[in-house]
């Protein structure tokens, strides 16, 4: 008698959900099952499914479930290979690829029932039913990382969370209306400087504008967690837009700037625009008051990210004693410079560190595919510019910036991953850069195929709008009367600004140094009489 006939009689759900515990961790599993398993696998891996000597013999109908527990298994680890994630370019070719066939299985099983759709939560389910459900979880506009997490319940977490509503956002119209403000605001934002000065850097984040309405729901979704103080750094591109439609930094001053006033300060020789920090009060949409930062950013891209950790932890134990839940620091980095600079690895290996952790830090990406003039192919070894991240095991999420809905979805994903665990998350935003490196450059010299694409491509709004148009939320005029009302503010603004002398330099995290006495130059150099 064969001595694992026992296995026709059993139920094959139980065995798949001991076959995937065993991929996950082997050493949970009962030792004589692990030996199975291990048999099993010697015997898949050598002989390309075929029994053979010295191996496990088991039930056909088993070794298929066990073999779709196996492609569950590879769309987990590698989907994030093969996902929708870029908007203006193919993806490169990955092998082998997820075909049913890469796993033991044919085309003839996809109308077979498995018990092994229910360790993805769908229940027994045809094969085709699990593949179309693994697609739409972890090959669409979101490709997720973290099977090399070792810490059981954060993964599991991450399991559970992945397969809620496959992965995708389920947002309600005025939710969705919001989202498309926020991009309006973004887009019309660059487009009014672009036609007011023309030719004047500003780092413009034409091409990832998702990252505004991403900030905003971030902000408000912590903001009801409890979170109080939120400290941010980030480089030049996108930073005005930042300050302005997140942060409430008044437009009038940022034109002043641009119309390159004196500082009302004469001891302050002024920066650029693009490197001025900021401090405010903001009250979220719920009447939470949240105390908002955005350090002052130098031209060494990376730096920015330490002192954004320094503070975090200075208001923890000031503040809070020693409470994360209270503070939440973001770092937005350039995809060439997270991969390129020795600072960046330096922060996340101290980020889990008893005298520097400041409870978790939710890095976002605004990736644009180029690093100055170098496509990233050319600027570095790892696979994504976010692979810094998996240093400290930090899940990493890639996420097409023309998705709006995915984006905010990733984010929301983010913040709760790190209120929970207080660990690190990464999100790799993947959009593009519509103009050079700064709006003085000419990318069709150096970039010629790609900024053909992108020349032709619409902007994340105008996408979002005919989304929201099909689905009935919104007519046509509705994006037209939100852009002329935004851009009408910033005209009166302008006008403002035109007719003050001087520039307004608002001191960072004034708030901190109250009590404390500023003297001028003359009060630190007082005239002594030695007569």
């Amino acid at each position: 008698m064969d001595k694992y006939s026992f296995l026709n009689s059993a139920h094959t759900a139980y065995f798949a959900e001991l076959y995937e515990q065993y991929l996950n961790n082997p050493d949970t599993v009962e030792p004589s099952w692990r030996a199975f398993f291990q048999g099993f696998d010697f015997g898949i891996e050598n002989a390309e499914g075929q029994a053979i000597a010295g191996t496990v013999e088991v039930p056909e109908s088993v070794k298929k479930e066990f073999q779709v527990v196996r492609l569950i298994e590879g769309y987990r680890t590698r989907g994030h290979l093969f996902t929708k994630t870029n908007p203006v370019r193919n993806r490169r070719t990955y092998s082998p690829n997820l075909d049913v066939e890469n796993f033991g299985l044919t085309q003839e099983d996809l109308s077979t029932v498995f018990n092994a759709g229910s360790i993805v939560g769908i229940g027994p389910s045809t094969l085709a039913t699990i593949v179309e459900h693994l697609q739409k979880t972890y090959c669409e506009s979101i490709g997720v990382e973290y099977m090399y997490v070792r810490n059981v319940e954060k993964k599991e977490w991450i399991k559970e969370r992945l397969h809620q509503n496959e992965n995708h956002p389920n947002f309600n119209p005025d939710q969705k209306k919001h989202i498309l403000n926020k991009l309006n605001q973004a887009v019309s934002f660059e487009n009014f400087l672009h036609t007011k000065y023309v030719g004047q850097k500003r780092f413009s984040l034409e091409g990832g504008e998702s990252l505004i309405p991403a900030l905003d729901t971030m902000i408000e979704a912590a903001a009801d967690k409890g979170v109080q103080e939120f400290i941010m750094g980030m480089a030049h591109r996108g930073r005005l837009s930042t300050l302005t439609n997140i942060f409430g930094k008044s437009p009038k001053d940022i034109f002043s700037e641009f119309d390159g006033k004196d500082y009302d300060e004469l001891v302050f020789d002024g920066d650029v625009k693009y490197h001025m920090g900021w401090t405010s009060i903001r009250t979220s949409d719920n009447g939470k008051r949240i105390n908002m930062n955005i350090a002052p950013n130098p031209s060494h891209l990376e730096t920015v990210g330490a002192v954004v950790e320094g503070i975090t932890r200075a208001k923890m134990e000031n503040k809070f004693n020693g409470d994360s839940s209270k503070v939440l620091p973001i770092i937005v980095h350039g995809d060439a410079a997270i991969a390129g600079q020795g600072i960046a690895y330096e922060i996340a290996q101290m980020a889990r560190l008893k005298g520097y952790s400041t409870g978790g830090t939710i890095h976002i990406v605004v990736n644009n595919q180029i690093g100055f003039t170098t496509n990233y192919l050319d600027a570095r070894s790892s696979t994504y510019c976010t692979d810094v991240g998996k240093v400290t095991l930090s899940p990493v999420m890639h996420v097409n910036a023309d998705d709006a809905e995915a984006v905010v979805h990733a984010v929301l994903f983010a913040l709760d991953f790190r209120m929970q665990f207080k660990a690190d998350v990464f999100i790799d935003l993947l959009g593009y850069r519509k103009y050079g490196h700064n709006e003085g450059d000419e990318p069709r010299f150096t970039q010629p195929k790609l900024y053909k694409a992108i020349a032709a491509h619409n902007n994340p709004r105008d996408i979002y709008a005919e989304k929201l148009i099909a689905e009935g939320i919104i007519d046509r005029d509705y994006v037209k009367n939100e852009e002329q009302a935004y851009k009408s503010g910033l005209e009166k603004n302008l006008q403002v600004s035109r007719n003050e002398e001087t520039t307004l330099v608002t001191p960072f995290m004034e708030d901190e140094w109250q009590g404390y006495q500023r003297v001028d130059e003359l009060g630190m150099h007082p005239e002594i009489i030695t007569a």
